[in-house]
């Protein structure tokens, strides 16, 4: 069903914009690593960008958001991207103040690789729960079969795939299955690596990505813009209204909807299972993690006004790419706390 030929290409395309982007000659490199969840995008950004200021280039290790955490708080890059929020501990343990910079919102695709069936298996929050709690093990499983009567799902084992570095995927993903599922909120919990209790790890995006188009049977998560890249199939999950929703633009700007009634100038919040009709359930923003106070002028010059460009002129490359855009209302805050960061000695 599956071919590695594109994801091979693709995956050349992306060696050749991130080489680009930070080996450019310019005169000021910006240098960022963390999260893989919005790397697609922020690539293409870093390299339209270079057309606007030639005197800027950027360098970016996708690492995942904890390395991300990490080499910000280490004051060892201009910017950290991470899908996973700081806490309140870790905040305060920064050598200063910290800023979250909102930049898009996404939703997490549960893909699966099942021969001879495509698009269209529908999962419920405690199946999915259940397949990796490792309670549910085999695709025909009674609980499987009543949710799709229409498909014929196979007598074969399900080979449960997880991310096994750091990821702000993962963290949005267990997440959601800490808010809608008891026991594996006691027994699990959320973060962006936590003990599965069963499957196959694989590293970074493109690992999953590679273990599932290789393995049939396989299902595992991602975010949206490499499943669609990939052709992957993605499940229809139930949502809080009781709806079967894909991971579509639509359905993830839905999700945010409801947060923003409970949205803080600090951007700390989950939108994971949001109410509403048409929302997907596993969402999350994504966050540039800077200093409201920057060391060096010409650099945090420089940083503030890619933020705003990217704020303002990138919507376009955002949804080409499958990536979400900020509500206008939070745009218009973002905007707000960009203006706060200082750059002069």
């Amino acid at each position: 069903m599956f071919t590695t030929t594109r994801t091979l290409i693709f995956s050349l395309i992306l060696l050749v914009v991130s080489s680009a982007a930070g080996q450019a000659s310019a005169g000021t490199v910006l240098e960022g690593a963390g999260a893989t969840f919005p790397y697609l995008l922020y690539s293409k950004w870093f390299k339209d960008y270079a057309t606007v200021n030639s005197n800027v280039s950027f360098s970016y290790d996708a690492i995942g958001s904890g390395g991300g955490i990490r080499r910000i708080l280490d004051q060892a890059a201009d910017f950290g991207a991470s899908d996973v929020y700081l806490s309140d501990e870790e905040l305060k343990g920064a050598p200063a103040k910290l800023l979250h910079i909102p930049t898009v919102m996404g939703a997490v695709a549960v893909t699966y690789n099942l021969p001879g069936i495509g698009s269209g298996v529908k999962l419920t929050s405690d199946v999915l729960a259940g397949i990796y709690l490792g309670k549910i093990t085999r695709w025909d499983d009674p609980l499987l079969s009543q949710l799709n009567p229409a498909l014929k799902l196979p007598n074969e084992p399900i080979t449960v795939v997880y991310r096994s570095d750091r990821s702000g995927t993962s963290s949005i993903f267990t997440d959601y299955l800490s808010n809608v599922n008891a026991e594996w909120d006691k027994k699990i919990g959320k973060g962006v690596n936590v003990d599965w209790p069963v499957g196959v790890g694989a590293k970074g995006s493109s690992g999953v990505v590679r273990q599932i188009m290789d393995t049939p049977y396989t299902i595992g998560y991602l975010e949206i813009a490499y499943a669609l890249e990939n052709d992957l199939a993605s499940a229809q999950l139930k949502n809080k209204s009781g709806r079967f929703v894909k991971p579509t633009m639509l359905a993830t700007r839905a999700a945010a909807v409801g947060a923003m009634k409970k949205m803080k100038d600090d951007y700390r919040i989950s939108l994971v299972n949001q109410p509403g009709q048409n929302a997907y359930p596993i969402v999350g923003l994504t966050w540039l993690l800077v200093y409201q106070q920057q060391k060096d002028a010409e650099r945090g010059k420089t940083l503030v006004e890619f933020l705003k460009w990217e704020l303002k002129h990138a919507e376009k490359m955002t949804t080409t790419l499958y990536y979400t855009p900020l509500p206008k209302k939070l745009a218009d805050m973002v905007e707000i706390t960009i203006n706060s960061i200082r750059y002069q000695q």
